[in-house]
């Protein structure tokens, strides 16, 4: 009986881990600025042909993005870089720095977004206002990932956020540009299956990247968190037992991914893969992803597991 017992649990435990390297295949991997080195790192340990997608860091240079996606390019991975409406003074400099992207760095897909800046730089005030003017499709951009927030917008209210995705969408499509959705991180699953299920039932079957924060301090986590307003997360990250005790321990994504997951395999949910935001650093998230994705997984009573990184 306990034999049968332990072959059964052996059994589950290749399941889930498959479940899980399955998951994480097609993971999508967020960086800040990343340069030559950067790009080598990834290009060791990331999947040829890997999405990288390059964070717009207000008040730095676009050119800075421009170079950063050329290295990730030249490594052999594909750069998604972020275009912040508010960060641009003109739709003529946005139309300059596609440009630029599509012809030196082959850019065909970029991440829109508004731009956390209190006051645009100029007349561009939203992602909409890129999308309208009909310049990525000039420039030779096929695809866009749009924002999407599990745990809403520390700034924007629900409905609004709702209506302005929907205008966006259909805006998008209009022009034939292929659009998925790349969500705020979260740290904890539940709810981005709400989120999702809430997605779906309006009709909204894009393709979602779910954000995960990649391994790091708890500090550093919480410091995001409270950041971005992921207060629910927040909540039942810090209600779990002893973590209190654990500020500075190095923690990961591992219960999330092992729950969606789960959900992907049972088919629960549909069109949905992972982003990891390296906040951990560069080189130690894709350290940690390429061992997920290896299957170096050492499963945990908890529902997490554990990466073997050697």
């Amino acid at each position: 009986m306990l034999a049968q017992a332990a072959l059964q649990m052996r059994e589950t435990d290749a399941s889930t881990s498959l479940h899980i390297r399955a998951f994480m295949a097609a993971c999508s991997f967020e960086a800040t600025r990343p340069d030559a080195g950067d790009a080598a790192t990834l290009k060791q340990f990331l999947n040829p042909g890997a999405q990288i997608y390059i964070s717009a860091v207000p008040h730095r240079p676009v050119a800075e993005s421009i170079e950063s996606a050329r290295a990730i390019r030249l490594a052999g991975l594909e750069p998604v870089p972020h275009i912040a409406a508010r960060h641009f003074a003109s739709l003529g400099d946005c139309a300059i720095a596609l440009e630029r992207l599509s012809g030196e760095a082959g850019v065909n897909t970029i991440m829109l977004i508004g731009g956390d800046a209190d006051r645009p730089a100029g007349d561009v005030t939203s992602a909409q206002d890129i999308i309208d003017s009909g310049l990525l499709t000039k420039y030779g951009i096929g695809a866009i990932g749009l924002a999407g927030y599990p745990e809403a917008h520390p700034r924007i209210g629900g409905d609004e956020l709702e209506a302005a995705l929907v205008t966006k969408l259909a805006s998008a499509q209009s022009q034939g540009l292929a659009v998925h959705i790349v969500t705020q991180f979260s740290l904890d699953a539940k709810p981005i299956l709400l989120w999702i299920d809430w997605l779906r039932e309006r009709g909204i079957n894009l393709p979602v990247k779910v954000g995960l924060a990649g391994p790091t301090s708890m500090s550093t986590w919480l410091s995001y968190a409270r950041r971005c307003g992921v207060k629910t997360s927040v909540s039942a990250l810090a209600s779990r037992t002893g973590l209190v005790n654990h500020l500075f321990r190095a923690i990961s994504p591992d219960p999330i991914i092992s729950q969606l997951a789960e959900q992907a395999a049972q088919k629960k949910i549909a069109d949905v893969s992972a982003h990891m935001f390296s906040f951990g650093g560069i080189a130690a998230s894709a350290r940690w992803l390429h061992g997920v994705q290896a299957g170096r997984l050492a499963l945990e009573r908890d529902g997490g597991f554990h990466v073997n990184m050697s």
